[in-house]
C-alpha cells in the first residue's frame, strides 16, 4: 500500500477544512498548488467524453409577448415547454422580463460575498441547515465520496425570508429585488408548465408550487488540477423548478440521452430545471 495512502485520513482532513470557516476560497487564497486528496473524484466522474455541443441543441424558448397576453404566442410557448420539459427536463428562457441589470448586479453580488474578507464571511459558516442564512462548502461534506471544489451561500427568501439585517450587507439589496423578480417569473412559468400538461392554467400554483424560495449561489474559485476534480458531480435538483442564472464562464452541462451536453451561456438567459417534485408530481418524464 502506498505510504501517503495509508495515512490519509478523510474524516480527519474533512473536519480540519470545514473547521478553517474559510471554504475553497480559503485555499486558493492560501496559495495551494495541488488539491487536497479530499477534493479527488474518481476517474471516470471527471471524464465527460461523451460531450457534444453539435449534436444536440439546447432548447431555448423566447417569452417575449406571453406577458402581455399574446395568445397566439403563448400557446408557441406551452408547446416548445412541452416539448422541452419531456424530452430535456431543461430549456432556457430569454426576454423573460427580469432586467438584465438585476441579472448582473446578482452575479457580481454572489461574488462580492464569496470574495470579501474571510472573517466577515465566517459569521454565516455553519452547517444547522435549519437557519435561513447559510454559508460552507458542500452540504454533503460528510456523505460524499468526494468534496466538490466549491463554496455556497444560500438563503430561505420564501415563504419565511429572513429579515433584511440577517442578510449579508454586501449582497442584502440585490437578492431582495432578485428574489422578487424571480418569484414573479416562477409564478408565470409554473402557470405556463400546467398549461402544457393540459391542465388549469392555475393548477401548480393553486398547489402551492410557487410559495417556496430558496436562493443558492454557488462559487468556483480557480482550481490548480481542474483535470482531478469537479465543481459539481452528478446530480438531480429537488423541488419544483429550478431557475439557475450563469455568469460568461460557462461549464454547465445536462444529460441528455446518455450524452453530457453543454448549456452555453448566454446573456440575460435563465436555464429552467424541471425538478424532481414536479416530474414525481406530474409525470412529465
Amino acid at each position: 500500500m502506498d505510504t501517503n495512502e495509508s495515512k490519509y485520513d478523510r474524516k480527519t482532513e474533512l473536519k480540519a477544512f470545514d473547521d478553517t470557516k474559510a471554504g475553497v476560497k480559503g485555499l486558493v487564497d492560501a496559495g495551494v498548488c495541488k488539491i487536497p486528496q479530499i477534493f479527488i473524484s474518481p476517474p471516470d466522474s471527471t471524464k465527460n467524453s461523451n460531450s457534444s455541443t453539435e449534436q444536440f441543441i439546447f432548447p431555448v424558448i423566447d417569452l417575449q409577448g406571453i406577458i402581455d397576453g399574446d395568445q397566439i404566442k403563448r400557446k408557441e410557448v406551452v408547446e416548445k415547454a412541452r416539448d422541452a420539459s419531456e424530452t430535456w427536463g431543461f430549456f432556457q428562457v430569454v426576454n423573460h422580463g427580469i432586467p438584465n441589470d438585476v441579472l448582473e448586479e446578482m452575479i457580481r453580488g454572489v461574488r462580492g460575498f464569496h470574495e470579501q474578507d474571510t472573517e466577515i464571511k465566517k459569521q454565516w459558516y455553519t452547517r444547522e441547515f435549519t437557519k435561513k442564512v447559510v454559508y460552507n462548502s458542500n452540504f454533503d461534506l460528510y456523505s460524499a465520496p468526494a468534496t466538490n471544489w466549491r463554496d455556497t451561500f444560500f438563503c430561505i427568501m420564501a415563504p419565511n425570508p429572513p429579515s433584511p439585517e440577517e442578510l449579508p450587507p454586501i449582497c442584502r439589496d440585490i437578492i431582495i429585488k432578485y428574489s422578487q423578480e424571480v418569484k414573479k417569473l416562477g409564478s408565470s412559468l409554473f402557470e405556463l408548465l400546467a398549461e402544457a400538461l393540459g391542465l388549469n392554467r392555475n393548477h401548480l400554483t393553486d398547489m402551492d408550487c410557487d410559495k417556496g424560495l430558496s436562493v443558492v449561489c454557488h462559487y468556483y474559485p480557480a482550481c490548480p488540477e481542474p483535470e482531478l476534480t469537479l465543481g459539481a458531480s452528478k446530480h438531480a435538483d429537488d423541488g419544483f423548478i429550478t431557475l439557475l442564472l450563469q455568469d460568461n464562464i460557462g461549464g454547465l452541462q445536462v444529460l441528455h440521452q446518455n450524452h453530457w451536453v453543454d448549456v452555453p451561456p448566454t446573456p440575460g438567459a435563465l436555464v429552467v430545471n424541471i425538478a424532481d417534485l414536479l416530474q414525481r408530481q406530474e409525470g412529465l418524464l
